[in-house]
């Protein structure tokens, strides 16, 4: 059975050199799945840019049109961290149309991954932290209102609070958010997501995995979602520059294969998104991003 990715060029556009984003991951991740062969073969899906119905469904209609369109106040362009420019509303918009495709995948397979994705800082009316549309909570909305499904659960394990797509979703049970973030980190004011767990400096291994064990396989059984989506990001690794957890590059894979294992295991679909990252290093960096595909591609070998 083939692993399915999603991906599109388009989710690399040109940054200025100093630009502290690392937009070239996701062309180098790309490059780096297509040379080093996983456990199955992968099938390359190719997205569309997310349509404005499917966004207007969690944002704002003011703030998509001044995104939209390139009305964006200086505040705004700052909090969100990029300086505005056509390239950058398509990239977005690809890498949201991206997770939706891969959500669609994964109902259809059981199990898909996007190489992009993960923008969970972004609020309703509001760009934050290098995330200006939420993918997630797109993706999740989008599937509900075409009845795909009737319950989604979000699996957060970026070393971020998901602070956007807590806010989303508070109050509708149709979506349960569940983070699991270092404490000490960005943002300063976190969200209230339906669980929360915030780790204390310098978690490894042992004690990120163990605490992941403790909640995901109960909230599953309870929670009984149709589908699941992912936030696998690598900015838990000792040596990111935004993180201040402490896994390894084992770690990583052994989280990604535990929750995917989890999902499969218990007859649920899973969309993954690689989430952040921020080592300067890009080839480093889009290895750690690998770990996902790598994971799953081994998970889909073991369960079929």
């Amino acid at each position: 059975m083939a692993l399915m990715i999603v991906h599109h060029p388009g989710y690399t556009i040109d940054l200025p050199a100093s630009h502290p984003f690392p937009m070239d991951k996701f062309r180098v991740l790309r490059e780096q799945l297509g040379h080093r062969p996983l456990a199955t073969p992968i099938e390359w899906l190719t997205p569309q840019p997310a349509g404005i119905e499917a966004l207007a469904r969690v944002h704002t209609r003011g703030y998509l049109n001044a995104l939209l369109y390139g009305e964006l106040d200086r505040a705004a362009q700052r909090r969100s961290g990029f300086v505005w420019s056509p390239a950058l509303v398509e990239r977005v918009r690809l890498e949201t149309g991206g997770t939706l495709l891969t959500l669609e995948a994964a109902l259809d397979s059981g199990l898909a991954c996007n190489s992009a994705g993960g923008t969970h800082h972004a609020h309703a009316d509001a760009a934050s932290g290098y995330c200006l549309i939420n993918d997630l909570a797109v993706a999740a909305a989008h599937a509900l209102a075409q009845g795909w499904v009737e319950r989604v659960l979000i699996v957060d394990c970026d070393v971020h609070q998901g602070d956007g797509t807590a806010r989303l979703f508070t109050g509708v049970p149709d979506v349960f958010t569940f983070s699991m973030h270092a404490a000490r980190n960005f943002p300063a004011r976190k969200a209230k997501s339906d669980l929360d767990v915030a780790l204390p400096n310098g978690t490894d291994d042992g004690g990120y995995l163990a605490a992941l064990a403790s909640y995901l396989p109960g909230l599953l059984a309870a929670y009984q979602p149709d589908v699941v989506l992912y936030d696998a990001g690598v900015d838990v690794h000792r040596d990111d520059r935004l993180g201040y957890l402490a896994l390894s590059d084992e770690g990583l894979y052994q989280r990604d294969a535990y929750v995917l294992g989890c999902c499969r295991g218990g007859d649920i679909p899973v969309a993954a998104v690689i989430g952040g990252g921020y080592d300067r290093d890009i080839d480093v960096l889009a290895a750690r991003h690998a770990q996902l595909h790598r994971a799953a591609a081994d998970i889909l070998e073991r369960t079929g």
